[in-house]
């Protein structure tokens, strides 16, 4: 079962998660979205750092950090904007990197210059514990009593 990770981040008016973690992985899709739910309107390099910030916060909310980040998508719709994003990107992630493929795609977002979108395995145990902070109540079993026999 998926569990909404709570980074923080805006509400978005999308029918929409920023992240969402099952089995151990946690799914996200980050923009350069500001606390007060405007995009960034600078150039690449403010743009991607600000993404970064997000996808950052966002990992440490559902219990990783960049080192766990094991896949990224990086969606720009100019592609003489590889060189400035890629400066930045570089800052936030060491070797072994992620895999990463960079998409020249139109984003849906106007006045965003990219989208990131990531995978972190944070592992079972954040996944389990999000599923403890939800409203459902699971059945608790209790051990049937030992039956002692006899003797005669």
């Amino acid at each position: 079962m998926k569990q909404a990770v709570k980074s923080g981040l805006p509400t978005p008016s999308a029918p929409i998660e920023w992240a969402t973690i099952s089995d151990g992985v946690m799914y996200t899709a980050q923009i350069p979205i500001k606390a007060d739910g405007t995009i960034e309107s600078g150039d690449i390099s403010t743009q991607t750092r600000l993404t970064m910030e997000n996808l950052k916060r966002t990992v440490k909310a559902a219990g990783g950090t960049l080192e766990d980040v094991a896949q990224v998508l990086i969606y720009l719709p100019d592609p003489k904007d590889f060189p400035g994003m890629n400066a930045v990107y570089a800052e936030y992630f060491r070797k072994p990197y992620p895999n990463r493929a960079t998409i020249v795609a139109q984003l849906m977002v106007p006045g965003a210059r990219i989208e990131i979108v990531a995978y972190a395995h944070v592992g079972r145990k954040n996944t389990r514990q999000a599923a403890k902070r939800s409203p459902e109540k699971k059945a608790i079993r209790k051990p049937a009593p030992s039956v002692r026999s006899k003797k005669k």
